[in-house]
């Protein structure tokens, strides 16, 4: 199973990043390619994604956990009976927040990516104490002849979303 795992160090409280993260028509704002959110209804949206060649994608998610006092959620992309479904039998996204110094190092290699990840930036002086390490996981699993050869590929693809998500975050907070 592809994993993939990013982690950086953001100028913004853990507050004020979950108010971003738990709400999904803020994923434009953060996630990369999303071009709009629709059909948000209790624990399901549908993310309407904008391709390299402006083709739109559309792509539904469920919401499988949210723990507000953890600041941790993760939501599961329904694949079953959609195109992905010829690529991925499963995805799951799941970002964690944590006061800084209480998360994983941002500077860490991630042995699931094969990058570093972070790249020691530091958040940009806001507010003294408002600091926090968001962790993003995308877990994946693949489908027929790719699940033989593509993992590597799938999880390279994985690591550049997370960074671009986590730059996305930054710019949003700063």
């Amino acid at each position: 199973m592809p994993t993939a795992r990013g982690s950086r160090l953001i100028a913004a409280s853990a507050e004020e990043l979950w108010a971003v993260i738990h709400d999904p028509h803020h994923l434009p704002r953060w996630w990369p390619r999303v071009a709009r959110v629709e059909d948000v209804e209790g624990d399901a949206f549908t993310e309407v994604m904008k391709t390299a060649k402006g083709k739109t994608v559309r792509a539904d998610f469920t919401l499988v956990e949210a723990d507000e006092r953890a600041r941790s959620l993760r939501w599961a992309q329904r694949v079953e009976g959609t195109p992905f479904a010829r690529l991925l039998k499963s995805a799951e996204t799941e970002v964690r927040l944590a006061p800084a110094g209480e998360g994983p190092s941002s500077s860490l290699r991630s042995a699931e990516s094969g990058s570093i990840n972070g790249e020691g930036r530091e958040p940009a002086a806001r507010d003294a104490g408002a600091a926090t390490e968001v962790t993003i996981e995308l877990r994946q699993t693949l489908n027929g002849f790719l699940a033989r050869i593509g993992a590597y590929l799938v999880r390279r693809a994985a690591a550049a979303t997370i960074d671009e998500a986590l730059d996305g975050l930054e710019r949003i907070s700063g």
